[in-house]
């Protein structure tokens, strides 16, 4: 079953990513408490984990910078579908491709091994809950 692995929230944007039990999602924004309001982003454990494994990069949870980290489902395929995580429905919007600013905040060699599987972007369609262990189904 897909689900939520864990939950990062960031107030300040170059702050250090903490873990929270539950968050609120916000219809049309972002999480409550996130520095970033404009929408949601996941990212997948197995990503984490492969790139671990094929690149010596390990980046924990909250790590990659990434609010919510999945299990079980395949993120790129989300990208201009409805989907649910908990309570709250959203639709994939695009790739979120890693970039210069999470590199210089992690460590070398993350552009070139996160291409494609840096998790998605998603905008709030209704809000509600969220929180480690809700379950992630397409609408």
């Amino acid at each position: 079953m897909a689900r939520v692995e864990s939950i990062h929230i960031t107030a300040e944007k170059e702050g250090r990513p903490e873990p929270v039990d539950r968050v609120r999602a916000q219809a049309g924004g972002g999480l409550e408490g996130d520095h970033h309001t404009g929408d949601v982003t996941l990212i997948e454990a197995e990503a984490l984990e492969a790139v671990a494994g094929e690149h010596g990069i390990e980046l924990g949870p909250g790590r990659s910078r990434r609010q919510i980290m999945t299990r079980g489902i395949a993120l790129n395929d989300l990208v201009g579908e409805r989907f649910r995580v908990g309570d709250v429905e959203c639709v994939g919007v695009e790739l979120c491709e890693p970039c210069a600013h999470l590199q210089s905040m992690t460590q070398p060699g993350v552009l070139r091994a996160f291409v494609h599987r840096a998790g998605i972007n998603a905008d709030v369609v209704s809000g509600g809950e969220i929180a480690p262990g809700d379950p992630i189904v397409r609408c």
